[in-house]
């Protein structure tokens, strides 16, 4: 039986803590730490369902793929990429769970759902790209792959970063399923990095597409379809804040809705980092969701016990 029901959504970013540590073993000791957390919201009575980010994993696979087809092996396209990261940070999660649950004494199934999202052929995302994807570099090294075709941005003052196209969410292809699970009192872990970007050609039939669905706007569909009691975003910050990093940074416990419009109008927010947290907690609470939370993977249980983090509310 689903009790009070959570989507927590947790940052690709979060995975790897430290960036100049980005292997796949310092990638294991952040999946512990994020589901020990999740655990313990579970042992609180809470119902979850789990989503991640994958903006540096989508971007390191990308490279790798660059690299090997200078040397004959085949390219593989974004869509694939995706549902890679999909399958491979959904077993590290649901594996760690499922560990950090039986520390607790409980035993659950958690599962990993590969999951499409369509998205808008039309979308103007497609013609500018916002999603960053990969690790930070030097403006030197952003500028030298440009020249190589890359398409780069500044990201919210942590260095730079290759972007690709962030078309938004229209519909989670496989919700039923995902609805079946739940009921079925399987803690479920989907929409991972955004959901696989698909749409529908002139035949009617789903096709991939190149571009990376922000993971946060995904979530909150998802949220909104399952009728979510809350909306959680874990992010890399234990609060939001109003002129981050700057000598009058100043954070914030509770956002109104129109709050949030109003700092989203005034550029608070960075285009790659921050701001697209804040438009899928907007999204959420005015499409009925009670309230929405943002705060960093240690602080978790704190927030949702209304001990920190930053809520956002109607009003």
């Amino acid at each position: 039986m689903v009790g009070k029901l959570a989507v927590v959504a947790v940052g690709g970013n979060s995975l790897i803590t430290d960036p100049k540590h980005p292997d796949i073993q310092h990638q294991w000791d952040a999946v512990r730490q994020t589901t020990e957390h999740l655990a313990q919201l579970i042992a609180e009575g809470w119902s979850i369902v789990v989503t991640h980010g994958n903006g540096p994993q989508v971007g390191y696979i990308l490279r790798r793929a660059e690299i090997a087809a200078a040397q004959g092996i085949h390219s593989v396209p974004l869509d694939l990429i995706v549902a890679d990261t999909q399958g491979s940070i959904g077993y590290m999660l649901q594996q760690q769970l499922d560990n950090s649950l039986r520390r607790l004494g409980i035993n659950r199934t958690v599962v990993t759902v590969v999951t499409q999202v369509r998205v808008d052929p039309a979308d103007p995302a497609f013609s500018h790209p916002t999603k960053p994807i990969g690790g930070f570099m030097t403006e030197e090294e952003a500028r030298h792959y440009e020249g190589e075709g890359w398409q780069v941005m500044e990201d919210a003052g942590r260095g730079w970063r290759r972007v690709v196209a962030s078309p938004r969410p229209q519909m989670i292809h496989e919700i039923n399923a995902i609805r079946a699970l739940i009921l079925s009192d399987y803690i479920v872990i989907t929409v991972g990095g955004g959901g696989i970007p698909v749409v529908r050609d002139e035949r009617g039939e789903l096709k991939g597409t190149y571009a990376v669905i922000d993971k946060d706007l995904a979530s909150s569909a998802l949220a909104q379809t399952l009728r979510a009691d809350l909306l959680v975003i874990s992010t890399g910050v234990e609060k939001v804040a109003l002129n981050f990093n700057k000598p009058n940074q100043r954070t914030l416990d509770v956002l109104t809705l129109q709050e949030a419009k109003g700092y989203i109008a005034e550029g608070h927010f960075g285009v790659g980092s921050m701001l697209p947290k804040i438009e899928a907690a907007v999204d959420f609470v005015q499409m009925g969701g009670p309230q929405a939370l943002i705060t960093d993977p240690a602080n978790l249980l704190r927030a949702i016990r209304g001990e920190t983090g930053t809520r956002i509310i109607p009003g």
